[in-house]
């Protein structure tokens, strides 16, 4: 009785375990991967280039991606989680940071590039900001952060940061 018990358990745990995996290893929930690793980052500030850095993981079965921002000339830190969401077949991303911001968007890959959104209201007005990854190779990607004051129709670059591979 025992071992018929102990058997059960197994199958019973196995089955829940490829069902809980299998949302994961998805192709769409592979998406994000590009993003993974350790990034040197500049973009154009005030005074001239600013550099940066950024690190990726895959955590948790490879299920989140996890991004820890840094400015260390700024002393802007952040982080964001994202996750592919099964149930809207979406990419869902939350970002924190040390100034009190919590910012949350959505999307997901299209034509080469990565695009998450979001809208909020400012005065009355809906304003739509999103956050596009692009010109992306193995060692190297671009990223803009834009804003849209007429529901998505125009866009404006408020900030674009270049991202290298670090080598060490």
């Amino acid at each position: 009785m025992p071992i018929l018990l102990a058997v059960s358990l197994a199958i019973i745990n196995g089955s829940m375990a490829d069902s809980v995996g299998a949302p994961c290893s998805r192709p769409e929930a592979r998406q994000f991967d590009f993003w993974v690793g350790v990034w040197d980052l500049t973009w154009q500030g005030e005074t001239g280039q600013v550099h940066g850095k950024n690190t990726i993981s895959n955590l948790y079965d490879q299920c989140v991606i996890k991004e820890e921002f840094e400015d260390p000339n700024g002393g802007f830190r952040g982080m964001s989680v994202s996750v592919y969401d099964t149930k809207t077949e979406q990419w869902r991303q939350t970002w924190v940071d040390n100034k009190g911001g919590y910012l949350d968007f959505v999307g997901g890959f299209k034509d080469g590039q990565m695009v998450l959104s979001r809208s909020m209201k400012k005065d009355g007005k809906t304003i739509l900001q999103r956050m596009v990854w692009h010109n992306i190779t193995e060692d190297s990607l671009d990223w803009n952060w834009e804003r849209s004051d007429d529901v998505g129709k125009t866009w404006k670059l408020l900030w674009q940061i270049h991202y290298n591979r670090a080598t060490n």
